[in-house]
């Protein structure tokens, strides 16, 4: 038993240090930015998917697993229900975290023409502030590039 649960706490452990993501210019840590200006020529309302998949549903199930799966039996049997346990539990508190969070937000997307002429194209969370014709920066690039308005 106590093989087993040192192993599901390395096991822990290892998933935990693993989620840790360096940060650089690329995942909104300081360095960087690349900024365009230009004139916005057409915004169309449409909705784009979250991603709040953190993984703390799945984690916490499983905990929550092994705590139950610890109540049943004993020696081997008990074993078995611990880790089939941490098994559903991980598979339930992921699927309850994805259906609480990860719903559809309202967005829009903005193409922008920029001074040299290029169309970029950018969907991002609703912005009222923002109208055709209007002069804006395009900033960042990729799924993290933003338009805000020129002040």
């Amino acid at each position: 038993m106590k093989t087993i649960a040192s192993w599901l706490t390395l096991s822990l452990s290892f998933l935990m240090l693993c989620a840790c993501v360096a940060v650089d210019a690329g995942s909104g840590g300081a360095g960087e930015m690349e900024i365009r200006s230009g004139k916005i020529e057409q915004i169309t309302q449409t909705q784009m998917q979250t991603n709040h998949d953190s993984g703390v549903g799945a984690i916490l199930g499983g905990l929550g697993g092994v705590g139950l799966g610890s109540l049943i039996g004993r020696g081997t049997g008990r074993d078995v229900a611990m880790i089939a346990g941490a098994l559903a539990g991980a598979a339930g508190g992921n699927y309850a975290e994805k259906k609480a969070y990860d719903q559809p937000k309202d967005a829009q997307q903005i193409i922008v023409r920029t001074k040299s002429g290029v169309l970029v194209s950018v969907t991002q969370p609703t912005n009222p502030a923002l109208t055709k014709g209007m002069a804006v920066y395009v900033e960042g690039a990729g799924s993290e590039a933003r338009v805000v308005p020129q002040s």
